[in-house]
Order: C-alpha cells, then sequence, then structure tokens
C-alpha cells in the first residue's frame, strides 16, 4: 500500500472525507476507487458510490479476496443505509467468512454490524441478538466498539430492557468520543433521545398518559393485566397470551380493557370487532361465538361475564386493567413509523420489513402522498420515499408491533 493510499485510509477512519478525496481524486488504481466509493457513500451519493465500489472489486485480482470482500461489505453498508434489504445477504455472509478467514477482524465485525442492523430493520429480534452474541468487541478499535454498544442498545430497547440499552449506549458515548469522529457521536446521541422520549400510552379507567421506556418497563413488572397493543398480546407477570393472528379477538379485548372496570354494551362491540355501521342479528350471533373463543383464550389470566347491556373483563387476580397503546395510532400507522426514521426507503423494502404484500404498501403510500405525509424521490426502480420525523415521539420500532421472533 503506497503513502498516499495509507493516508487516505488514515483520513476516512478519521471521518476526514474530504481529506481522504484529496488523496485520491485524480487516481483509477484499484484501492483508490474503493476510498473514493467509500467516500461518495458517507457524502451520501450513493449511485456513484456503488458504481466505483463495484469497479474496484472488479479491478482487484483474483488473489486479492480481502480486498475484494472490503468492496463487497461497503457496498452492502450503502444498501442498508439507502434502506435496499433485498440486498443479497448471502454476498456480505461470504465477505466476512473470508475476511475472518484472513484474519481481518475488524472488518469482518463490520460485517456483522450491518447483518445484526438489517435483522433489527426487519423485526428479527431473536436473530439478531444471536449474531451480536458471536462478537468479542474487547478488541475492537473505538469506533467499532461504539457500533457494537449501538446495536447492544437497540436490541435492549426492543426487548423493553432500558438499564441495559442505557449503560450501552454510555459505553457507545465513551467509544465515540475516543474515536473522535463527529458524525459518529451525532449517531450516539441521537439514539440516546429514544430514552427520553414517549414510547407509548397508557390507557386505564378512561384516562390516557405518554410513557417512557423505563415506565412503560416499569407496568409490564406492576403485576397488572396489561393489554399490549404495540405487540397485539395480553400480559401479566410471566404469561403471555398472543392475539396477534386473531384481529378480532384482540379488538374485542382492547375494548374490555379501555371500559375497565366497567362494562361495554353488545352493539359497541359489534362495531369495535366487526366494523359494522349498524349492529344485525347476524352481528349478535357472531359476537357471541367471538366471546366464547375470547374466554378460551384469556382463561389463565381473566373471566369475561355477562352483564345487562353487554361483557365485562374480570382479572382472575385483583389489581389493575391497563392498555398499552403506540404513541402514535391510525391509518397507515405502521408505514408512517418505519419512514420517520428519516432515511429513503422503497417500497419493496417496506415491505419485506412489515411482512405485508408490495401492492399493499403502495397503495398506503399513493394515500400517504395525497394527504401530504410523505414525499417520493426518483422514479421506477429508483423511487424513494420519505416523511417527516414525528416531533417528539420514537418510531413505532421501538415497541413494533407483532414480530415474526417474539
Amino acid at each position: 500500500m503506497d503513502s498516499l493510499i495509507a493516508a487516505a485510509a488514515r483520513a476516512l477512519a478519521a471521518g476526514d472525507i474530504l481529506g481522504a478525496l484529496k488523496r485520491v481524486a485524480l487516481r483509477d488504481d484499484p484501492p483508490a476507487l474503493a476510498l473514493r466509493g467509500i467516500a461518495m457513500a458517507q457524502l451520501g451519493d450513493f449511485v456513484r458510490a456503488k458504481a466505483l465500489l463495484r469497479s474496484a472489486a472488479r479491478a482487484f485480482s483474483p488473489r486479492e479476496v480481502v480486498a475484494r470482500a472490503r468492496c463487497v461489505v461497503a457496498e452492502a453498508e450503502i444498501a442498508l443505509v439507502s434502506r435496499d434489504l433485498n440486498w443479497p445477504a448471502k454476498a456480505l455472509d461470504a465477505a466476512r467468512a473470508t475476511l475472518e478467514k484472513h484474519g481481518d477482524r475488524v472488518n469482518a465485525a463490520h460485517a456483522r454490524h450491518l447483518e445484526v442492523r438489517r435483522l433489527l430493520l426487519m423485526g428479527r429480534l431473536n436473530e439478531a441478538a444471536r449474531a451480536l452474541s458471536g462478537l468479542d468487541p474487547v478488541f475492537f478499535p473505538p469506533a467499532s466498539r461504539a457500533a457494537y454498544e449501538l446495536l447492544v442498545a437497540g436490541v435492549a430497547i426492543r426487548r423493553l430492557q432500558s438499564k441495559v440499552a442505557r449503560a450501552a449506549l454510555a459505553r457507545a458515548k465513551n467509544s465515540a468520543r475516543q474515536a473522535g469522529i463527529p458524525a459518529l457521536m451525532a449517531e450516539v446521541q441521537s439514539a440516546s433521545l429514544v430514552l427520553n422520549t414517549p414510547a407509548a400510552r397508557l390507557i386505564t379507567r378512561g384516562e390516557e398518559r405518554l410513557l417512557l421506556l423505563e415506565e412503560v418497563e416499569g407496568v409490564l413488572e406492576s403485576g397488572a393485566l396489561v393489554v399490549d397493543a404495540c405487540r397485539h398480546v395480553v400480559r401479566r407477570a410471566n404469561i403471555t397470551v398472543s392475539l396477534a393472528r386473531r384481529p378480532v379477538l384482540f379488538a374485542l379485548t382492547r375494548a374490555f380493557g379501555e371500559a375497565w372496570p366497567g362494562d361495554v354494551s353488545r352493539d359497541a362491540l359489534v362495531k369495535r370487532a366487526f366494523r359494522a355501521k349498524q349492529a344485525d342479528e347476524s352481528h349478535r350471533a357472531r359476537l357471541r361465538v367471538e366471546i366464547g373463543r375470547l374466554r378460551a383464550k384469556l382463561r389463565s389470566l381473566a373471566s369475561l361475564s355477562a352483564t345487562t347491556r353487554g361483557f365485562a373483563l374480570t382479572p382472575h387476580s385483583a389489581g389493575e386493567v391497563v392498555v398499552l397503546a403506540p404513541p402514535v395510532e391510525g391509518q397507515h400507522a405502521a408505514v408512517i413509523a418505519f419512514l420517520a426514521d428519516g432515511e429513503s426507503w422503497s417500497s419493496s423494502a417496506l415491505a419485506l420489513a412489515l411482512g405485508a404484500s408490495a401492492r399493499t404498501v403502495q397503495r398506503a403510500l399513493d394515500s400517504l402522498l395525497a394527504a401530504g405525509k410523505v414525499e417520493p424521490s426518483g422514479r421506477g426502480r429508483a423511487r424513494r420515499w420519505m416523511t417527516v420525523p414525528v416531533l417528539g415521539f420514537t418510531t413505532t420500532l421501538l415497541l413494533p408491533g407483532p414480530l415474526p421472533s417474539d
């Protein structure tokens, strides 16, 4: 490696993008192309960055497998940042294996970090935690340690472990300060804001208030019967009943939770569960069937008793019944939540992350565009969607809907 390439690499590692470009901007040898590609990616020109990295990967000789693998990792990071979740994960796995085989532990760890970040975006929490557990950050440089701790905090936040998340963010802050990279310090600062912004709403006895993550954790540990509208489950202590695949049953349960300790009329339940404007005898017959199913589902936690005008929920043990709801709800709230991270998403990436069909997501985006809540850029396959984050709230990635990994 010649002195200019080494100096450019050191400048990139320190966050000096322009300093790196000054050294390699007029060169077209493979290492210079790769460094220019990474620099352009950090400046936000992803199209040019991908072209440079692919040119570099082709220009490296077949014997330079480590250099080729590093180009693949850099391209994978560009795909992640641009929310191209369909980028082939197998290519990243192969590059990571090559880097590990040749002793490049730092770049191999970076490849693992990218894999974990992708899994977190897709809601595959358990897989992300398993991938992260295979890393030992002791010998990482400060920047890599900060990235590792940010991922630890991300997993902890989604598992509602506020103390673990806060400790990881403190370690990330120290490592970022040691690295001296302003962009990394800003990323840690942004992640820390999650713990100090509302993560959910608590609804009980007809009143509601916003909760921080620590308060959500306290509610779940309080012994109350919690109707969790963020994950579509009903829980108390160590008992959890999932209604994620039973939307009618969950709608009924939430109605009971919001009305507790009172009852809910049959007509109100029909309108809430079946979205009927006017309840008729067929709706009431169906309601009786669904109430029977719900009794069977909740028998370990509560009972449902008939009242003069409807039904009421009674927990088996003395205590409160509360509803935990996302901070922001409404039509297409899940799409808005993903877009609220400030990055640009393709409709195919949103469909993959949401577990929905591409057509369903496209209809939602068209509706949000008509309402002026999202903005597209580009055309055809290059089209991306963005929205302004909801000020004062975390995204529902913090308290996501039903996850396949839960």
